[in-house]
């Protein structure tokens, strides 16, 4: 779960939906159009608004927005590859502002403003405006709004746009408070209130750390987005889930009731917008909530996709499988990770170098090797622990290895394994290890060499080792003594069969 959002970052999600030149462009044509076509009155919320009556432009300005509009909307033809046809290509429009003539006349007509009526000095401000927002230079774009709005005579049309571009403009400038009023101010105004104006809102309060409103306004606007009949934005709930870990945070609300409310947001986040952050946000908060067979299948389900890029996700979805007694699926995911790559940059250099996300780590290697060894696959085991008894510090790995080689019946490499391990500074049991050890000799049938290390491991103080140890000595001293009563048996036999066969012949 995100801590804290950056306010460039909120900002721009915020504003994803209106901070496109085209689209207040279009606003203010369909302000014009409105007004065309509006008259009467009509009724929000109970109340009566009365619209004024749709104006005209006087002819001498009409004339000159026409020629501003015509500049706006230039196209021109470029040639683009032909989807169809490699290697051809075809003809098509593109945007091609010219801004140089439609300044050109804006400044013709602000050097005569006091010559024209208030309704046509509005229309002149809106232009300005969106030439001035398309340039980038706000603050000048803020003041063409404000003026708009100090005509008297501009229609209601021109004057909500103005209104909720203006207060986008201060949003961007980080003027939350003017911002703030001047959304509100529009919902006032407005005939309908839309579910992406709430979010407008709940972004704003966002940024001024009012939790409270930031997720009123932000369920609202959830709300009335089902209402209308399409799928809420993705960062709409993104800025949900953050503002109910703020109000965890400050205790505003419990965090057992914020944890279930982020569950819901992530799991729809999962489900609509499938991205790497939110499987694993969706895990983070089941793991909070102590459900952590949730959190393995949320981080398996980020797996299954092909999101998990970094060593971390991978050891952690392995040890989840170990401990949930799948160990067979988690020597899978250490083996994917050891064949995913992924590219990495020197921050120094900036050369990019290919590697693997799951590095042929001592500590990797035990887990790879554990899972194979739990899933019965012995023979996958011994190869990924002789790579690790070699990496190791310590003598157990190897005392390890030497146990798998013992159960798969290779008693010469189990030998060589446990002394190499017996070799090493640190063991954790050596006489564990003897007593392995002397396993594989009996095995072998050199009782001698078998005996010697059940002594040295019946020399520990662990009674049950010693118990053990003595165990074996006891089964060597009477299977040696058995052995050998065979062998003699077995050459008085043979040695019986040649008489015989020497007497016959």
């Amino acid at each position: 779960m995100l801590k804290t959002i950056s306010r460039n970052t909120l900002v721009l999600f915020a504003l994803g939906f209106t901070l496109n030149v085209t689209d207040i462009s279009a606003q203010s044509r369909d302000a014009r159009a409105d007004e065309a076509s509006r008259g009467g009155s009509s009724k929000k919320a109970g109340k009566t608004r009365t619209y004024k009556k749709a104006r005209v432009l006087q002819n001498s300005t009409a004339k000159k927005v026409v020629k501003i509009v015509e500049a706006l909307e230039r196209q021109k033809i470029i040639k683009v590859p032909d989807p169809e046809n490699n290697g051809k290509f075809i003809e098509k429009e593109e945007d091609d502002p010219d801004w140089m003539t439609a300044k050109s006349i804006l400044t013709e007509l602000l050097n005569n403003r006091a010559e024209m009526k208030s309704y046509d000095r509005s229309v002149m401000w809106n232009y300005w405006g969106y030439l001035y927002f398309s340039e980038e230079d706000y603050d000048q774009a803020m003041y063409a709004y404000e003026q708009l709005l100090k005509e008297p005579e501009a229609t209601v049309p021109l004057r909500t746009a103005s209104l909720l571009t203006l207060a986008q403009l201060n949003l961007v400038k980080e003027r939350w408070d003017k911002g703030i009023s001047l959304i509100l101010q529009w919902m006032d105004e407005v005939e309908n209130v839309t579910a992406q104006s709430y979010y407008l809102l709940s972004s704003a309060y966002f940024q001024k750390e009012d939790f409270v409103r930031a997720r009123t306004n932000m369920e609202e606007a959830i709300r009335l987005a089902e209402e209308e009949g399409y799928r809420p934005k993705e960062n709409w709930y993104v800025l949900l889930a953050a503002c109910f870990n703020e109000l965890k945070d400050r205790k505003v609300i419990g965090p057992e009731y914020a944890l279930e409310q982020q569950v819901g947001i992530y799991e729809i986040l999962v489900n609509y917008y499938p991205k790497k952050q939110y499987f694993l946000q969706l895990g983070y908060t089941y793991q909070q909530m102590d459900r952590e067979e949730d959190y393995m299948l949320t981080l398996k389900a980020a797996y299954d996709k092909d999101f998990l890029d970094k060593e971390s996700e991978y050891l952690a979805l392995a040890q989840m499988l170990l401990l949930k007694k799948n160990p067979y699926w988690a020597a899978q995911v250490l083996v994917a990770g050891q064949e995913k790559k992924v590219t990495i940059t020197d921050d120094d250099t900036g050369e990019e170098e290919i590697v693997a996300v799951l590095k042929d780590k001592e500590k990797t290697l035990k887990l790879l090797a554990d899972a194979w060894r739990m899933a019965q696959e012995i023979d996958m085991a011994i190869p990924v622990l002789e790579k690790a008894a070699k990496m190791s510090k310590d003598g157990d790995t190897y005392v390890l290895l030497g146990n798998l080689y013992l159960f798969e019946d290779r008693m010469e490499d189990s030998i060589r394994a446990i002394n190499n391990g017996l070799k090493k500074p640190k063991v954790k049991s050596r006489s564990q290890a003897l007593l392995v050890l002397g396993q594989a000799y009996f095995e072998l049938q050199n009782f001698e060499e078998a005996k010697k290390h059940f002594r040295a491991a019946a020399r520990d103080e662990n009674k049950r080792i010693k118990k053990t140890a003595n165990s074996w000595i006891k089964y060597a001293e009477n299977e040696e003594v058995r052995v050998k009563n065979l062998a003699l048996r077995r050459d008085f036999i043979q040695q019986s069969q040649a008489k015989s066969k020497a007497k016959n012949s």
